[in-house]
Order: structure tokens, then sequence, then C-alpha cells
């Protein structure tokens, strides 16, 4: 992929001329076709896909890969960019409406009051991402049957699988995460995370040098004591004190051995026979 000035989407104008962008750049892009190859997220012909755009570092990153695929005829799908306004106090609800006329991405905002539902129904001391999670999802879903998209794409990547992970597993009593592909529950939509395979870091480091205008989520993001926060802690510590840490452990969520678990339901533990042994005695 070259960079000259007749050979690039308005998405990666002003991109660092260093090798070491280049070499980010490379391998985010590699991670995100093996994503989409290895879990057969392009489903057909036809395919449309609703690409959520919060405004954090994540979804520029997907964004602006996936553009990136189509551009070069790498990625048969159409893509509609859409974010979702929750009405949160002090939102900058230009910032991407104008971000994305600039780029020539086409879009759709839409404005839904989630952030009074979820501040109402909400404990105080509680956090708010259950609840605010299902409400933006149900609108999402809603969003991609009024366009006629297959898919819902979302920007999470391989350190939030982790995190889901080991919150799964120290908190509820499961080994689970989030796939990189679904169907909705009621069976009309797919849902995927082409980042799965991409470093938290490298998506920082992406949408900081191309100064995408950066939005944070002041909706929970203010609260103290969050699991997932915790979790990042641990991992983070884990990574410092051994480099590559977060690579071993994202393998192994690709390697999962059921009979070398303990759930019945997933190897039949009380099947099992023994062969016979050989009896030739003279």
């Amino acid at each position: 992929m070259t960079d000259d000035l007749d050979d690039i989407h308005p998405l990666f104008q002003g991109a660092p001329r260093t090798t070491e962008f280049r070499k980010l750049r490379k391998r985010i892009v590699r991670n995100v076709r093996e994503a989409v190859e290895q879990y057969g997220m392009v489903e057909g012909d036809n395919a449309r896909w609703l690409v959520c755009l919060s405004g954090g570092k994540d979804s520029y990153t997907l964004l602006a890969i996936l553009v990136e695929l189509k551009w070069r005829g790498l990625l048969p799908v159409d893509l509609l960019a859409c974010n979702l306004d929750q009405g949160q106090p002090g939102f900058p609800a230009t910032v991407l409406p104008e971000f994305l006329e600039k780029m020539g991405v086409p879009h759709r905002i839409e404005y839904q009051d989630t952030y009074s539902i979820v501040t109402d129904k909400v404990p105080a001391g509680r956090t708010y991402c259950a609840l605010c999670s299902r409400l933006r999802r149900g609108h999402l879903y809603r969003i991609a049957r009024e366009e006629g998209c297959s898919a819902v794409v979302l920007g999470h990547h391989r350190d939030d699988i982790l995190e889901t992970f080991f919150m799964n597993l120290f908190h509820g009593g499961r080994l689970a995460t989030m796939p990189p592909k679904l169907v909705n529950e009621e069976g009309d939509l797919f849902l995927y995370r082409p980042l799965a395979h991409v470093a938290e870091a490298d998506c920082e480091k992406f949408a900081n040098a191309l100064n995408y205008p950066i939005i944070p989520c002041d909706l929970c993001g203010t609260q103290d004591g969050l699991q997932r926060q915790q979790v990042k802690q641990i991992l983070d510590q884990w990574e410092k004190n051994s480099p590559g840490r977060r690579q071993v452990m994202f393998r192994a969520l690709t390697n999962a051995r059921p009979s070398h678990l303990l759930d019945p339901k997933l190897w039949d533990f009380q099947g099992l026979e023994l062969k016979e042994r050989n009896s030739n005695k003279n």
C-alpha cells in the first residue's frame, strides 16, 4: 500500500511518512484481514455493513481500515458509518458529522436520549455499562434493518476480548468472551468485530498519528471501581512483568481443548471407554 497523493483515501491524508507508521498500518490491516477471513465475515453478494462509530480511537481505527480495504477492492461490502448520539451532556454533536462529510464517508447520525433512561434506572453507585450497552445495541439493530444492512460492526479489539474473558472468569463463573462473529437473538443480523486480533495500543497509536477528533465516553468513564478497569490494571501489570503476555493469552482463546476442561456439556466424560488390551499369552 502506497501513500502517494494520487493513491490515498482522505481518511489517511496527513499520515506520518515514517517506517514506524507504515509498519503499524500494515500490521492492523493484516490483523483485520485475518479476522475477516478466519471468521467468515463476508457473507455473500450485496452485503452491507453498519459500521458503528462512537468517536473513540477504536471505532476510528475500525472505520479507517474497513474503508481502506473496500477502497482497494479487498472488502466486497458496502459500508455505512453510524453514530448513535445518546444525549450525554456536553456531547459534541457536530464533530462526527463534519468529520464524515469531510472524509466522504456515507453515514447516518441518530439521536436517541438513552442517557436519561440509564441515569434514571441505574441506582446510585452502580455502573451504567450493562443497561447503556443493551439500549444502544437495540437502536443499532433497528437502524441496521432500516438501512438494509446485513451486519452491525463494532470496534472491540483484542484487549476488550481478553478483559471480557477475565471478567467472566473472575465475576461470572464461566469461560466466555466477546465472539468475533455472532447472530443476534432475532436471527436476522450478524454482529462482527473485525478488530478482534488488533491490540488496543495499536488502535491508540493509529488514531493519534492521524489526529482523529477523539470523543471520550463521559457516561461511564468517570465512575470509579469498574470491574473492567480493575481487570485492565491486572493485565497491564502482567504485560509489564512479562511483555507479550496478552498475545499469549489471546492465542489460548483460539486453542481451546474441551477434553481438558470440566464441562460435561462440551465433552462426553461419562462416555469415555478404555480400549481392550491385547491378551496374546503363550
